[in-house]
């Protein structure tokens, strides 16, 4: 490790989540590490005047909306909303560890979140996760107005491989002639593994990354599909577009890579590498200064739209 590229605060945050090593059986111990790690790396996050577990279209959701009640006098209020996709190496996670950067940019960028709590690999490889994104998506859509959602303003988002399905699933509802408002990634996985950069000492290793891909399509299953390599996938079309990566990251490289052809490709796109920062900065809000500065840019982009 060289001290001299990693932001202070970082030291600290590295000791935080006890390492567990990731195979299958310890599984359960793993998933728990990162729970267990939870308050200490995120906190409680700011108070949100309604979260409310939602049942979207079979798939658990929980539902953070920090505007007005639905019906507000004589006139329906709506609200634009964040589709949200949990990090986790599709296998860690759930709405417990993403419970504060919820409730921070939905009360940072005025529009609502409904976080989805997908099936998780090995148990449940690919698709499930996506397909279960998707048919929050279909809810969200059909019934979100009756809790105050706007069903023709919805972006999609997801820090990790969260972020890989929110990119997978703006491309789904570009091609169904649906498409959506943004898809914002934070720290995004976007193509199966290769030669990751050696910065496995600043946190995300990457033999982690590889079992999580072999977790999440097993043998068998062809990753070169657009839903899987991000970069295989035909991006004229995709929605505006926000990517947050972090330089001492080993997923920096492809995030940014992703960015540089949703240009060529003539979508809009912000896209910001934050100096000094380790994977998934942004979750850690207890940790890291310039996770609330990552949460107001997102914030930012989202008002403009």
């Amino acid at each position: 490790m060289d001290p001299t590229r990693l932001h202070p605060q970082g030291r600290n945050a590295l000791g935080v989540q006890q390492r567990v090593p990731l195979t299958l059986d310890n599984l359960a111990e793993a998933r728990h590490s990162m729970v267990a790690a939870t308050p200490a790396e995120v906190g409680t996050g700011p108070a949100v005047r309604r979260v409310l577990d939602v049942d979207a279209g079979g798939v658990p959701g929980r539902l953070y909306h920090d505007g007005p009640e639905p019906h507000d006098g004589a006139e329906t209020v709506v609200t634009p909303t964040i589709l949200y996709a949990h990090g986790g190496g599709w296998v860690l996670g759930d709405l417990e560890t993403h419970d504060g950067l919820c409730r921070a940019l939905a009360a940072a960028s005025g529009w609502a979140v409904l976080a989805v709590d997908y099936r998780r690999a090995p148990e449940s490889p690919y698709p499930a996760a996506l397909d279960d994104l998707a048919r929050a998506l279909g809810w969200l859509r059909a019934q979100g107005d009756g809790h105050g959602l706007d069903p023709r303003r919805v972006a999609v988002a997801g820090d990790s491989a969260g972020g890989q399905l929110a990119a997978a699933l703006a491309r789904r509802a570009r091609d169904a002639g649906t498409p959506l408002a943004a898809h914002v990634l934070i720290c995004p996985v976007i193509s199966p593994p290769a030669d990751y950069p050696p910065l496995d000492d600043y946190g995300l290793h990457g033999d982690e990354m590889r079992f999580f891909w072999d977790a999440y399509a097993p043998p068998g299953i062809d990753r070169g599909h657009p839903d899987l390599d991000l970069l295989r996938a035909e991006l004229v079309g995709l929605p505006p577009a926000v990517v947050i990566t972090a330089e001492l990251d080993v997923l920096c490289e492809e995030g940014e890579r992703y960015a540089q052809r949703l240009l060529a490709a003539g979508v809009p796109v912000v896209a910001t590498r934050y100096l000094g920062m380790i994977h998934n900065f942004p979750r850690k809000l207890a940790l890291f200064d310039a996770a609330h500065a990552a949460v107001a840019q997102l914030a930012t982009v989202l008002r403009g739209l």
